[in-house]
């Protein structure tokens, strides 16, 4: 392995630690209730998508960065911090704990508003910043 690669993945496991701490305190601080929407796995996963919306127009539209800046901050702390594996065990088990409609709800609920959040992140950072102001360009 080059030193090079020795440095990426030493960005990413820093970040890594980072986002993971940063995600169980969140879901320490909102723990799931059995049967309900998990608040903190929709709320960090939404939280997520906003912010790799927001550092990706910065560091590749806005900014000149370092090369290890991504894979520190949006592989590293923002990788760490959401999580699609439990998002599916939580929509597995809300299928056995509620009514069908709840889980369907939290199924296409967060990939909407991940989705939702991730072009925000990216159309509010643009306008704030100035970039892509010029007609024709799109979120």
């Amino acid at each position: 392995m080059q030193k090079q690669d020795l440095a990426v993945l030493g960005a990413i496991a820093v970040g890594g630690g980072i986002g993971a701490v940063s995600r169980y305190g969140v879901g320490h601080l909102l723990p799931p209730v059995p049967g309900h929407i998990p608040w903190s796995t929709l709320l960090i996963n939404t939280t997520g998508c906003l912010l790799i919306g927001v550092l990706m127009v910065l560091i590749t539209e806005v900014w000149t960065v370092h090369r290890l800046v991504r894979p520190f901050f949006g592989v590293g702390i923002l990788g760490g911090f959401t999580t699609f594996s439990t998002y599916a065990v939580e929509v597995h088990t809300l299928f056995d704990t509620a009514d069908v409609v709840l889980p369907l709800v939290y199924l296409f609920g967060t990939v909407l508003a991940a989705v939702t959040a991730v072009m925000a992140g990216m159309a509010a950072t643009r306008a704030i910043s100035g970039v892509g102001s010029k007609s024709g360009d799109r979120v």
